[in-house]
């Protein structure tokens, strides 16, 4: 059926519809790779790396015989596995997308094997390092987003997930970071992905909104631009930065229920943990207090220590904020519910 290389642009129109898989080693996959490709790797981590050093020490042509070496057992086990992919998906189309790291050779020879069993292969011109590159550029775009604002127990990360029902474009920054967005925020959840996967998560989910709700703002929540271990991109950073806020403001002691609630049933050495990563910051008198608290299982009385800076530190931040006047509108709420806020804020736009 051929092997057909198409530029990066027709592959991010195509790949929504079209199985991706990435022929990289294990470790390149795992580190970062395009959302929803499936890695089938020519070469394990340590034949990688013997046919690099063969490349770079002896010749290109040494180096594709040892690849043949390694490439031509598993010839079998490649087909197999890419019938089984397609039968899982329940794909009846035989039109794949292969990529490497620079659309090289390693894309090259399963194209050919799986072109010889009767796919139709499309390869990416550049392989991944192109769709890094594609990445990188969506964040150079002026996108235009709402930012839902508020002190921390608002509720605002399920705000947003109630406009999933109202058919309003939204992106969960914390879920996609893997991260809550505080020194607790990692605590029951799994490592964090690498801050290129994030980048690259969050520019799929970018395009998609906009394909989805073309011309309409995206919402966001208000973040530091550090989310646990990885970061917004500079760039959308500074875009974000300039846009609307849309703050609820909520009374303390509702918003302190809610953080109990939520955060009141994890480990206590862990909260402990959390707490003293803040150390510096918090003071020590307040930490120790915390700490105590903790101790004695007293969840609601650390926490009300911890909400208080944790408002410190976001009104500092806003009062940073150029033009913050003109940009922020203030939505007075009486519970820490999100439908009845998620409805509040819509209404009042």
């Amino acid at each position: 059926m051929g092997v057909e290389k198409i530029s990066i642009t027709t592959f991010i129109e195509l790949y929504q519809h079209c199985p991706t898989i990435d022929v990289r080693s294990e470790q390149e996959y795992e580190h970062a790779h395009i959302p929803g490709a499936v890695s089938l790797p020519l070469f394990s981590n340590e034949e990688r790396k013997i046919v690099g050093t063969i490349y770079k020490q002896q010749s290109r042509e040494a180096a594709i015989k040892k690849g043949l070496e390694f490439f031509g057992p598993k010839m079998k086990d490649i087909i197999l596995f890419v019938e089984k992919l397609l039968k899982e998906k329940n794909i009846d189309s035989k039109k794949l997308v292969i990529h490497c790291w620079r659309g090289g050779m390693r894309s090259a020879a399963i194209a050919w094997l799986l072109d010889l069993y009767g796919f139709k292969i499309y390869t990416v011109i550049g392989g991944y390092q192109a769709y890094r590159n594609w990445v990188l550029d969506q964040f150079k775009i002026d996108w235009r987003f709402n930012i839902l604002g508020g002190y921390t127990g608002s509720g605002k990360t399920k705000i947003l997930q109630e406009f999933l029902e109202l058919k309003i474009p939204f992106i969960d920054l914390e879920g996609i970071a893997g991260h809550k967005g505080s020194a607790f925020g990692r605590i029951g959840l799994p490592p964090q992905q690498s801050c290129e996967m994030f980048e690259n998560t969050l520019a799929k989910e970018l395009q998609k909104n906009s394909i989805l709700f073309p011309n309409q703002n995206i919402w966001l929540e208000d973040e530091s631009q550090r989310i646990g271990a990885v970061s917004i991109p500079h760039n959308l950073w500074l875009t974000i930065r300039n846009q609307n806020v849309y703050f609820i403001k909520i009374p303390f002691e509702l918003r302190l229920e809610y953080i109990v609630e939520t955060y009141g049933k994890l480990n206590i050495v862990e909260l402990k943990e959390a707490v003293l990563r803040i150390k510096k910051k918090l003071g020590g008198l307040e930490t120790k207090i915390s700490i105590e608290h903790l101790e004695k299982e007293n969840i609601k009385e650390a926490f009300r220590i911890l909400l208080h800076y944790y408002d410190k530190l976001y009104q500092k931040a806003l009062d940073q904020r150029e033009n913050l006047k003109e940009k922020l509108h203030l939505k007075e709420s009486n519970k820490v519910d999100s439908k009845f806020n998620a409805q509040l804020i819509i209404n009042n736009l």
